[in-house]
């Protein structure tokens, strides 16, 4: 791999996005993410894939400056209509988070497919990364989890309407206000859930480290109903994939709860932040999260130095 000092995330870490570093004093964060359709309102699917994109800059602590659509299309089949409605779904996110759209590209495809490449800004001294973690620091989730439940649920017509309604206001929510939290209470580590699960993200801030991380299953914040419609085996076939490559990183203080599993494995669309807190500002930074409208902000657990790279259920 070609080598650039000026490369302050690249591939070899498991990071959300790459900085590349500008000046001393400020640095381009560079990300895209795009995914078929998860809800079944085009104008919502765009602002939930425009969130979930624009989500990578804020897990690294930046800020978002430009974003090019990425669009996948069956123009014939679902009609120019749609395709609008999606495009004026991400436009408005991305207007919302303070960023530009400057452009994008589109092809023809039998699934539709949609979302964006994001630039961002930081100054090199700011940086979030997932391996910053610090033995005693207090894991804070910023958004309730189930998104990939509640919507495998919704596929069958299983889902409870309020819950599938509840999931989906978070899933277009940015996550904007928890990064400006995270920057006021001085936190360094963070990622946000999305495909590997609470429980792969959280590895993967332990990864390379000699510290483990505990997770309290009673703190974590779920849309009502999640568990419920986990329990009748309405669970995405990611979760079985994160369980599986996850099976020697993941301990737990009693019996596994099989249920508990599968929503720790849970696949999230455009989750929220996870970001390692010191202990002292934790209450703290609850207090800012909820005083933006993160209700389900909770302190879902710690870092420790029990067994390196194991995560432990409790």
């Amino acid at each position: 791999m070609q080598k650039d000092e000026n490369l302050l995330v690249g591939t070899e870490y498991p990071d959300d996005a790459a900085v590349y570093r500008l000046s001393d004093e400020q640095a381009l964060i560079q990300t895209v993410d795009f995914f078929p359709p998860v809800v079944d309102d085009p104008f919502t699917y765009g602002q939930i894939a425009a969130a979930n994109a624009l989500s990578d800059v804020y897990a690294m602590g930046g800020r978002p400056l430009t974003a090019m659509n990425i669009v996948c299309f069956p123009c014939k089949k679902l009609g120019l209509d749609v395709l609008v409605e999606i495009l004026r779904g991400g436009a408005l996110k991305v207007a919302e988070a303070g960023a530009v759209l400057v452009g994008g590209h589109t092809i023809s495809d039998d699934e539709p497919k949609y979302g964006l490449a994001v630039t961002g800004l930081i100054s090199p001294h700011e940086i979030f990364t997932k391996g910053a973690v610090k033995a005693g620091d207090l894991l804070v989730l910023t958004k309730p989890l189930g998104s990939g439940i509640i919507t495998t649920a919704q596929k069958g017509e299983m889902a409870p309407p309020a819950a599938m309604a509840e999931i989906t206001r978070w899933m277009a929510e940015l996550n904007k206000d928890g990064a400006d939290v995270a920057r006021q209470v001085g936190v360094k580590a963070c990622t946000d859930i999305t495909g590997f699960g609470l429980a792969g993200h959280t590895a993967e801030m332990i990864a390379g480290t000699n510290l483990s991380a505990v997770i309290h299953l009673s703190s974590l914040p779920l849309v009502a109903g999640t568990r419920e419609l986990a329990e009748m085996g309405l669970v995405p076939g990611g979760a079985k994939t994160n369980r599986d490559y996850l099976a020697n990183r993941i301990n737990s203080t009693g019996e596994i709860d099989e249920v508990w599993l599968d929503i720790v494995c849970d696949p999230q669309t455009s989750g929220g932040l996870l970001m390692a807190v010191k202990k002292s500002e934790a209450d703290r930074a609850l207090q800012l999260l909820q005083a933006k409208g993160l209700t389900y902000a909770a302190i879902i657990g710690e870092i420790s130095g029990r067994a390196a790279g194991q995560v432990f259920l409790s």
